[in-house]
């Protein structure tokens, strides 16, 4: 027997999927309340308040939040912009709005923060003062070589090895990917460490991808990441565990169904254990970026995998972490 409330829990966590979807892709864009009900099919009278219950904060919380963490990552990287430009970029009206939202969550200015505040912030909020390690910085621990590989291309190939972890290795090469249609289920909450969400989430994507003949020899999985887990708060962290679909795929319930965009991306091919996955993003945030002559680019990060690891005759993770770049 279908179970109507359960139905219709699914059909609200898929409009408000969709307006999450939204909002990332026109961050930049100026975002308002009616426009965003459109997105979910509801009123606009009730749609804050479904929002709100849903995501447990509100709507202009949500936005705000979104904006001063992309920004706070813009911030700690190496980039020729001001920070006007930044905010500007990440949807805020001026500097002044914008130091203001970005004091409020981290305690600190803009500038501090590019000045080496994000090295002593700690989440919540809090910062620590005994030390300078930024966000993701793990270059000391890792060894960096480069090679060129290639005679007309100039496919260029690294390989990163971390000093504490001697079976840690990975191979990066940058190049250019299509874009990819997926069919996703979400998960807002803590993730770290936990296999078995990953193994639920990817059984529900199954169970609704299978009878619908969408899984093939060529179905690829995959993990995005749409916040970064060292400024965003645990309970509102946001990971989408997709598959590849044709275009033309119509999502229901609980799954959705998005573009992730093409272009070029940084892609570090690992074989690990399951508790070596911070290590892996670690190796290539602080080992390999700095050295590479890219930044990140805005776009999403996400985890490619290969196989099954009970495939593996070591049972590791085969993963490629796919960073998205642009030249420094």
């Amino acid at each position: 027997m279908i179970d109507n409330k359960e139905l219709l829990r699914k059909e609200y966590a898929s409009r408000i999927n969709r307006v999450l979807d939204f909002i990332e892709s026109h961050l930049d864009e100026t975002l308002t309340l009616d426009q965003l009900a459109g997105v979910a099919n509801f009123s606009p009278f009730h749609f804050h308040r479904i929002f709100s219950s849903i995501q447990c904060e509100t709507l202009n919380h949500f936005i705000t939040r979104v904006r001063v963490e992309k920004a706070a990552n813009l911030l700690a990287m190496p980039t020729a912009k001001s920070i006007t430009e930044i905010a500007l970029d990440c949807g805020f009206s001026g500097s002044a709005v914008f130091s203001r939202a970005f004091r409020d969550m981290f305690g600190m200015t803009p500038t501090a923060w590019r000045n080496g505040g994000c090295g002593r912030f700690r989440k919540n909020g809090q910062t620590d003062r005994k030390t300078d390690q930024p966000v993701r910085n793990t270059g000391k621990a890792c060894e960096f070589t480069s090679m060129y590989i290639g005679n007309t291309t100039q496919t260029q190939k690294w390989r990163i090895t971390m000093k504490q972890h001697a079976s840690l290795e990975a191979k990066v090469e940058v190049k250019q990917l299509e874009p990819m249609t997926v069919a996703y289920v979400r998960h807002v909450g803590p993730y770290q460490g936990n296999e078995k969400l990953f193994e639920q989430l990817f059984e529900k994507l199954m169970k609704w991808a299978g009878p619908r003949e969408l899984v093939g020899p060529d179905t690829r999985c995959l993990t995005i990441y749409h916040d970064n887990p060292d400024l965003t708060d645990d309970d509102k962290l946001r990971i989408s565990c997709c598959i590849t679909v044709p275009e033309q795929t119509v999502a229901e319930g609980e799954i959705g169904r998005m573009t992730i965009p093409g272009g070029r991306y940084a892609m570090a091919h690992f074989e690990i254990d399951p508790s070596q996955y911070g290590d892996a993003w670690n190796a290539l945030y602080g080992g390999w970026l700095p050295e590479s002559g890219y930044q990140p680019d805005d776009r999403p990060c996400f985890e490619l995998y290969e196989g099954h690891h009970e495939e593996h005759p070591e049972g590791k993770h085969v993963v490629n972490i796919c960073m998205p770049v642009k030249p420094l």
